[in-house]
Parts: C-alpha cells; sequence; structure tokens
C-alpha cells in the first residue's frame, strides 16, 4: 500500500488516480496503526483489544468483490452486468450469474466474516471501498440490521491560503506550539496550537462524556485514549487547535502525512463555539503547512452538513465509500 501512494501515474491529479491513491493511504494507515491484522474476503480486518469498542480500530476493509472462496472477482471490462464473470459449473459448462447475484452472495460472506472476525466485539462494522459494490450490497445489508453510510473523498483543488504558515508549524508536534493563522477569520487574531497527545486525550474525553452522556467512565476513557495510537499510522501525525477565549479549545483536527499524502481528519468544533469562524481558521492553517503535499485529502459524511463546507474552501469530491455498521 505505500507502494501506491508513491506510484507515479496516480500523481497526475485525475479523478481516479487521486480517488486510488488516497484510498491507499487509508489502507496503510489502518494496517499501520494496528496491532492485530486479519485477511478477510476482499480485503482486510483490523483489530485493537485495547479499545473494543472503538469501530475505527475494530473494522473490516474491502477492497474488492470477494467469491464464494474469497478470492476476488474483477469485472469485465466493458461488461455492463454489474460484476458478471464467465465460470464453469459442475458440468463444464460456461454459466454467468445474474446481475444481483454476486453482490448479495457477497454481502453474506462479508457479513459473515465480520461475526468470525468480529465475534468478541459488541459491534459489526463493514467498510466497502468500491462505490458500485457498497451501493449493491445496500439492501442485503438493510435486511439484516445493519446501518448505512456514504462518505465522500474529497481532494483540495482550491488555491492556498495567501500568508505562508509560521516556522513553528514546520517544526516536529512535540517541539512546536503555535502556528499563526494564515487568513483573516471571524475570530479574528486567533492562533492554531500545536497540541500535546496528553491535551488531545483530554479534549476528545470532554467531546466523547457530550456525545454519549449515557456510556460509562470506562467507555470514554478508551474513546478518548485511542488516539494515541495514530502516531504509528504515518511519518508525520500532528494534532492542531484553535483556542477560544475562555482557554477551552474550540476547534481541533489531526493531520497524517505521508509519502507525499496529507490527510486531515477528525476536524470537530465543540457545540458551543460553532460558527464562530473556529473550523475556518483552523483549516486554512493545516492547508498551508501542508501546501507542498502532492495530495491532500479528507473524507466526509455524505449527508452530513461538513461537506458543504469543505466544498467552499476548495475541496472537491473525487468519489464515494460505503460503511456498514450494525450496533
Amino acid at each position: 500500500m505505500d507502494e501506491l501512494t508513491r506510484d507515479p501515474v496516480l500523481t497526475q491529479g485525475t479523478a481516479i488516480g487521486d480517488l486510488a491513491r488516497a484510498v491507499a493511504f487509508l489502507h496503510a494507515f489502518a494496517r499501520r496503526k494496528a496491532p492485530v491484522r486479519r485477511p478477510v474476503p476482499g480485503g482486510f480486518a483490523v483489530l485493537d483489544d485495547r479499545y473494543p469498542g472503538s469501530y475505527d480500530d475494530n473494522k473490516l476493509i474491502i477492497r474488492e468483490t470477494p467469491d464464494d472462496d474469497g478470492r476476488i472477482l474483477r469485472e469485465t471490462p466493458g461488461d455492463d452486468r454489474l460484476f458478471a464473470r464467465e465460470a464453469s459449473d459442475d458440468n463444464g459448462l460456461i454459466v454467468r450469474p445474474a446481475p444481483g447475484d454476486v453482490p448479495e452472495r457477497a454481502a453474506e460472506l462479508l457479513m459473515a466474516a465480520a461475526d468470525e472476525t468480529l465475534a468478541t466485539r459488541a459491534h459489526r462494522l463493514v467498510c466497502i471501498d468500491d462505490d458500485r459494490l457498497g451501493t449493491a450490497c445496500v439492501p442485503a445489508f438493510a435486511a439484516a440490521g445493519y446501518e448505512h453510510e456514504t462518505n465522500l473523498v474529497m481532494v483540495f483543488r482550491g488555491r492556498m491560503p495567501t500568508t505562508p504558515p509560521s516556522p513553528a508549524s514546520r517544526a516536529a508536534p512535540q517541539e512546536a506550539s503555535q502556528i499563526a493563522s494564515p487568513a483573516a477569520s471571524p475570530v479574528g487574531l486567533a492562533v492554531v496550537e500545536v497540541l500535546g497527545l496528553e491535551e488531545v486525550v483530554a479534549v476528545s474525553r470532554r467531546d466523547w462524556r457530550e456525545s454519549l452522556p449515557e456510556a460509562s467512565d470506562e467507555t470514554i476513557e478508551a474513546l478518548a485514549r485511542r488516539v494515541e495510537v495514530r502516531p504509528r499510522g504515518a511519518d508525520t501525525v500532528g494534532f492542531r487547535g484553535v483556542r477560544a477565549p475562555d482557554g477551552e479549545i474550540a476547534a481541533r483536527a489531526d493531520l497524517y502525512v505521508h509519502g507525499g499524502v496529507a490527510q486531515i481528519e477528525s476536524v470537530l468544533t465543540a457545540e458551543a463555539y460553532r460558527g464562530k469562524g473556529y473550523a475556518r481558521t483552523l483549516m486554512n492553517a493545516l492547508l498551508a503547512e501542508v501546501a507542498d503535499a502532492e495530495l491532500i485529502f479528507l473524507v466526509a459524511d455524505a449527508d452530513d452538513w461538513p461537506r458543504h463546507f469543505y466544498t467552499r474552501l476548495g475541496f472537491e469530491t473525487v468519489g464515494r465509500t460505503h460503511a456498514f455498521l450494525r450496533a
């Protein structure tokens, strides 16, 4: 996967090339930070016993359509029959499955793999990166009680902030303290800070408690501390935040850089500070910080409002992925 992120064929700025490179980055990041990786039909699973309730750390990642033996089915070029392929039956005759057969069977295989691989977890999460396969599997997963989420892979195509980042932004995360905001914003002279790991854990603990008021302290602590493994996911992993006048972190995000690719992830504005420009200040600083990256991308929920915010900043959708969750 690391090789794919550096493949010169995929650096031409085309939607299909950028999508392939972004997805490869996500796969490699997940593999590097996971203590346990297992092959599953069509892809792989990541597991972390330290955070059993974390969906992101315990899931199946599916790249291609599996067949009954866990092998990969590839589409026939130019064939409009979804996932159709030729195969021999028991009598040696050539047969073609009906268009709906393969996706339905694939969904069954993937759900069975999730039951087996995530047997010790209270949830089942199957992430499918192929848009056509994910779309075709929706009915089968829905019938089995899974919730469906469509995510947009969005690549930055806009103009970079005109003011360059301060020298502090180019230092290692543990050495830098503040990054001057590179563009004017409604919050005025707010600066983007490099956050230490323990402060990120503390802020995450606050935000998870706000989101999950009924959750146990043990669950909240595990969700907050799972951030501790993220530095293993990429060559450069940093945490950034904008502080409100009262001293609280108003908005924060993760930044991952590896092999010429930069991902902006976990962008979050605390509810009390939304609509005041903190997220825009943060995003402008992050973009300026990675302005020399070959590819800058993020992943956004297709059904949530932030995707419009990212579009206004200059991000463009290059593809869709799918997630199926049963909790």
